[in-house]
């Protein structure tokens, strides 16, 4: 568990805001950069309030068929800055229902105290329920299958926010998705970079699987690009 050492003070260019310690042991900073807030671990960026195209474009591949509402019940692995989620509640149905999950007690907390507004909100919507969890022992202890599984919890499918997080994407952590996804339900993994081993993977898995590329900025014409690989189980 994460141990917050934040506290709230008014927000000046280049602030750091507050600081946790990850089950590892690794640092992990909130701080304001040149207007955008900035998560980094061990000092190299893992989010940024500037960046969230990639995000919608993960809601986006939730819908079961284009313009339409994603339905059912959803899995957000990984809260983030709450971009995804937010992204996800704008395409979905009013009586859709979404478990977030977040291992970082720090990360739910500074959504609520410094990020709420960027996102909309999205932790005060009734469809919402969040749960501080780690993603396999969640779904071990639960039957609940989802129309989509949404995850953005490392810098693609490999550990670099916890160790532990490792275990998602091997063959283990996998079948999993696969059980606790509906009949064609979707599996949506983020990731800073392509990988053909880790598309292999989701086909060993019994996925029907893709990669998808999405801008990191939704309104540039240039600038980075971020890999969305998709699974369906047929």
């Amino acid at each position: 568990m994460a141990h917050v050492h934040d506290r709230a003070r008014p927000v000046t260019h280049g602030e750091a805001l507050a600081s946790a310690i990850t089950p590892d042991g690794e640092t992990l900073t909130l701080s304001r950069e040149a207007e955008a807030y900035v998560v980094r671990v061990r000092g190299e960026l893992l989010m940024s309030s500037r960046l969230s195209g990639s995000e919608a474009a993960m809601a986006e591949l939730a819908r079961p068929g284009a313009d339409q509402p994603v339905r059912g019940r959803v899995l957000v692995a990984g809260l983030g800055m709450g971009f995804t989620l937010r992204a996800l509640l704008d395409r979905a149905a009013p009586d859709v229902v979404v478990d977030v999950l977040e291992l970082l007690p720090a990360v739910i907390t500074w959504n609520r105290q410094y990020l709420a507004g960027h996102a909309g909100h999205p932790l005060d919507d009734p469809r919402v329920r969040l749960h501080e969890a780690d993603v396999l022992a969640y779904l071990a202890a639960g039957t609940q299958r989802y129309a989509a599984i949404l995850v953005d919890i490392d810098n693609g499918p490999e550990a670099f926010t916890v160790a532990a997080n490792g275990r998602l994407y091997q063959p283990e952590g996998l079948a999993a998705l696969h059980r606790a996804l509906a009949p064609r339900g979707v599996l949506v993994v983020w990731s800073a970079f392509r990988s053909r081993r880790f598309e292999r993977a989701l086909g060993t898995a019994g996925f029907t699987a893709r990669s998808v590329t999405a801008r990191a900025r939704a309104d540039a014409a240039k600038g980075a690009r971020h890999t969305l690989f998709v699974g369906t189980r047929s």
